[in-house]
């Protein structure tokens, strides 16, 4: 089901066999499940459960189309003041997750990581992440990263610690404090800047996600509801993200 990371530049999008540059890395704000159940009239368990069944077919999409970083942003840190009984879902659903795909994940040569603050987490929980990340570690396909418990002003504020902490140590001095310095101390270290941020249910914010990693990602935001993502919104929004022109603080390459 995999394909090379290098046909990542060249993957069919459109019939007729006409190609689209495809980006590296692709992070996804996931929202609309609540809101896919009331329409419904279901209970908000049900539209997290669809929910989970959109992520398998973003993982799916991301492998077929050779994106090389897929990040979802699937329990952020603000999420723990929702229902203790919604909380309590959301916690059996990814438990359920990690136990029912990831045999399946690392089949297809999948590597998961974790981002987020950990060690608040039941260490039931935080030993299924560790486990995810551990049998996954050495496959050299998709790298589905999981924002869990995650929050970007948290993470800015752990690096300024970390870094902080690296100083009072004499280990680094503050003039040699550069980019790369506070890249090394966030979660996503190693992780290339995400090129495309998509967000679902028409919600045009970025709700505390990868503050400092999106300095230069393109932003496609789709009116469908999560659980209604599927393969063919995620080729409509690379597509939208493909006609754009990124100058990244230069001029137009299409300018003259």
């Amino acid at each position: 089901m995999a394909l090379n990371a290098d046909s990542a530049a060249a993957a069919t999008l459109a019939p007729g066999g006409s190609r689209t540059p495809v980006p590296i890395h692709v992070a996804i704000i996931m929202d609309g499940n609540g809101r896919w159940a009331a329409r419904r009239a279901l209970p908000r368990v049900e539209g997290h459960r669809r929910g989970v069944e959109s992520v398998r077919r973003a993982v799916r999409s991301a492998i077929d189309l050779g994106i090389r970083y897929l990040t979802v942003y699937s329990f952020s840190s603000e999420n723990w003041r929702r229902p203790a009984q919604e909380v309590s879902d959301l916690m059996g659903l990814l438990k359920r997750f990690i136990r029912n795909d990831l045999a399946d994940l690392h089949a297809n040569n999948v590597r998961v990581l974790i981002i987020g603050e950990r060690e608040s987490l039941a260490p039931d929980l935080r030993g299924l992440l560790e486990e995810a990340e551990g049998v996954t570690r050495h496959n050299g396909g998709l790298t589905l990263v999981v924002a869990f418990n995650y929050g970007a002003r948290q993470e800015l504020l752990h690096a300024v610690r970390t870094v902080a902490d690296r100083v009072r140590c004499g280990e680094i001095d503050v003039g040699a404090i550069d980019m790369n310095t506070i890249e090394a101390a966030l979660y996503t270290r190693g992780i290339p800047d995400p090129d495309l941020i998509i967000r679902t249910s028409g919600e045009q914010r970025i709700s505390n996600f990868l503050l400092w990693q999106s300095a230069y990602a393109e932003f496609v935001f789709l009116p469908d509801l999560w659980p209604d993502f599927d393969d063919a919104s995620f080729r409509a929004a690379i597509k939208e993200y493909a006609a754009r022109d990124r100058r990244f603080g230069g001029s137009s390459r299409r300018a003259g």
